[in-house]
């Protein structure tokens, strides 16, 4: 695996970009620990992780709960996400899963489509798209396009960045 050279120079001289970290891996406590300690620490080494998890607090949650504005307050979530793309270099997202989680596919298209590259990790032995694709073909078409690639596990995402 190889990089494209617009996205091997974000790397160069050993820069670590920023990069909008899209995965689902919150949203589980089987899943919360292993992206907290292990996938972004990792990633840390290489990259700037902007973590969307982060962008929002706990607290944040309950109050918009209590004022019975959850709605609102999603969708201020949302654009907080889309800022924080927008304002990173690049986006690595986790592909794990039968299928490719909704919201990562669509933080990969926003990142497409501001002319981002992306890069994707899915370790998950299923079958989740067309043949021959690792995903879904328009969210492996979209990375490839970005100048991106697919890896097998987050050690060989690492071990392919310069």
């Amino acid at each position: 695996m190889a990089l494209s050279d617009e996205l091997s120079r974000l790397f160069r001289d050993g820069a670590q970009p920023r990069c909008y970290i899209a995965s689902p891996l919150g949203f589980s406590e089987a899943t919360r620990g292993y992206y907290r300690d292990v996938y972004l620490p990792a990633l840390a080494r290489r990259v700037q992780p902007v973590d969307p998890w982060a962008l929002t607090s706990d607290a944040e949650i309950a109050q918009a709960e209590q004022q019975g504005r959850v709605r609102a307050f999603m969708l201020e979530v949302a654009e907080r996400n889309a800022r924080a793309i927008a304002g990173s270099e690049l986006l690595i997202a986790h592909l794990d899963g039968q299928e490719v989680d909704s919201g990562t596919a669509a933080e990969i298209g926003y990142a497409v489509g501001l002319g981002k590259p992306a890069l994707g990790i899915r370790s998950d032995l299923r079958q989740a798209g067309e043949p021959e694709m690792a995903v879904n073909l328009q969210v492996e078409g979209l990375i490839v396009q970005s100048g991106g690639l697919i890896a097998t596990s987050l050690e060989d995402l690492l071990d392919t960045l310069p």
